[in-house]
């Protein structure tokens, strides 16, 4: 029998990947292409510069062709998945108008404006890049969180028209909607020209990108939680009923039609913080990584490793993009001495992710009246065998890696396994494709002290709002008496 592949996309915040899998969910190959830096012309405006979202997949996708060595005429399908949150204005033939709005523009905040007569559409990015790989303009579902006329219980636009009409936008303005694992179209020639795709291969609908990332990480029920380690970290449990009025979560769709994602508070710009950590250290990171004959993620870990649980009474406070309704939050690392050094920056970066995060879903599961067994941690951070060990110390629980830490891109393989017909359900695709790697016991040492250390990292922002608001607000007027 001819052995069959799945192309998956997954558009990230910082790059976009493009991975071919086989049908046991295994990674052949795969690229990944950094994306620019956010364009951020005046406060509050933050966007993807260019064409950047859409080419970014072009050069992931070629390399990633290039180095296949199978035939690509038993690709199956390409799965797309890409950030969500995020608004693209298009013409009528689909290509942007504008740069793509991020999610961290606070545009997202507000109903949509319109102001410039050439947009004939407003969509997300899953609608736009769907549109440009097929020439076909519909849309997922299940990507429309956020400032959209989208009901979440019916997963359909509000049938009320005043509701509807509160968001500023046209049902003629909107792309026509589909379910995840729904084909959205088929590659059209100009992609297939630009990355060696073949022309004709059906295009599969997925969620937004988080989303994703739980199909893909294998959530199947609520005894089973997930960190996702992204610029945008967050925890999640997969259920089936819309709840409204939740007070430490969210209901967020899945990618399974019909059932919910809930997903408690986040942490803004979380692994990026990781990312700015390293760039600012530079040429200190890059000499000691190259003399140790590693990348500079290694060499921190490294001797992050090397540092006592703890970081010797440093602690980091995960604010380094403040939510808009609370300007006045800043990062904060507390408690330098002499010992300190970037290994317990970096060390104190994760536990302050850990902290957070364990505050946050313990809060969920408190709410649910569940109780999380096993945490799975996906993205970046999870390739860091002493994150997911100060994951498991913090959490008191076992924690596990999987075979594709790149869980979203295996999410959007899924969809098409269940598209195709290769699997009868998702849960099906998903007991099939996911593979556990690695499994972390919590070291009962740690576990006691993070769980003091994280009640004192719980008090932190309290403690210091104040003398935060009064210095923004000294600076502010600072700001204003230069103006005049």
């Amino acid at each position: 029998m001819t052995k069959k592949y799945i192309l998956g996309i997954d558009g990230g915040s910082q790059s976009s990947k493009v991975v071919i899998f086989d049908t046991d969910g295994r990674v052949v190959c795969e690229a990944s292409q950094a994306l620019q830096p956010l364009y951020t012309p005046e406060p509050g405006v933050v966007e993807h510069p260019d064409d950047d979202l859409y080419d970014s997949i072009v050069a992931a996708a070629s390399r990633v062709m290039k180095e296949f060595r199978g035939d690509p005429a038993d690709i199956i399908g390409v799965g797309l998945c890409t950030i969500r949150c995020c608004r693209a204005l298009t013409r009528r033939d689909g290509t942007l108008v504008e740069p793509v709005q991020s999610w961290m523009d606070e545009r997202l905040a507000r109903p949509y404006e319109h102001t410039n007569d050439e947009v004939a559409y407003v969509t997300t990015t899953s609608g736009y890049l769907m549109g440009r790989l097929t020439g076909q303009l519909t849309d997922t579902v299940a990507n429309y969180i956020g400032p959209w006329p989208m009901d979440v219980r019916t997963w359909d636009w509000f049938s009320d028209q005043e509701t509807f009409d509160s968001f500023n936008v046209s049902r003629d303005m909107l792309y026509r909607l589909q379910m995840p694992g729904d084909v959205g179209g088929y590659v059209n020639e100009r992609f297939s020209a630009v990355t060696g795709i073949p022309q004709g291969l059906p295009v599969v609908h997925t969620a937004n990108d988080k989303a994703a990332e739980a199909l893909g990480a294998g959530l199947s029920d609520e005894t089973t939680g997930l960190v996702s380690l992204g610029t945008y970290v967050t925890g999640m449990v997969v259920g089936n009923e819309y709840v409204a009025d939740s007070a430490s979560y969210f209901s967020n769709f899945a990618s399974e039609p019909h059932r919910y994602i809930y997903e408690c508070g986040g942490i803004r710009r979380g692994m990026w913080t990781v990312s700015w950590l390293r760039n600012l250290l530079g040429d200190e990171i890059r000499a000691g990584a190259a003399a140790a004959g590693v990348s500079g993620d290694e060499h921190l870990n490294t001797l992050a490793a090397q540092v006592a649980a703890g970081s010797d009474g440093l602690l980091c406070v995960l604010d380094w993009l403040a939510p808009p309704t609370e300007p006045h939050r800043k990062g904060m690392f507390v408690g330098f001495d002499e010992r300190h050094g970037y290994a317990h920056m970096y060390r104190a970066i994760l536990e302050g992710i850990a902290f957070t995060m364990k505050q946050n879903m313990t809060a969920m599961e408190e709410e649910r009246r569940i109780s999380i067994q096993t945490l799975v941690v996906s993205g970046g951070g999870s390739y860091s065998d002493l994150c997911m060990q100060i994951f498991a110390d913090v959490f008191g629980i076992p924690v596990v890696r999987n075979e594709v830490r790149n869980a979203a891109g295996l999410g959007a393989a899924i969809c098409v396994a269940v598209s195709s017909g290769l699997y009868p359900t998702f849960s099906d695709a998903s007991h099939a494709m996911v593979h556990r790697e690695a499994r972390f016991e919590p070291n009962p040492r740690n576990v006691n002290l993070y769980d003091q250390l994280r009640g004192v990292s719980a008090e932190l922002r309290e403690q210091t709002d104040a003398i935060l608001f009064r210095t923004r607000r000294i600076l502010l007027d600072h700001t204003e008496a230069n103006r005049t």
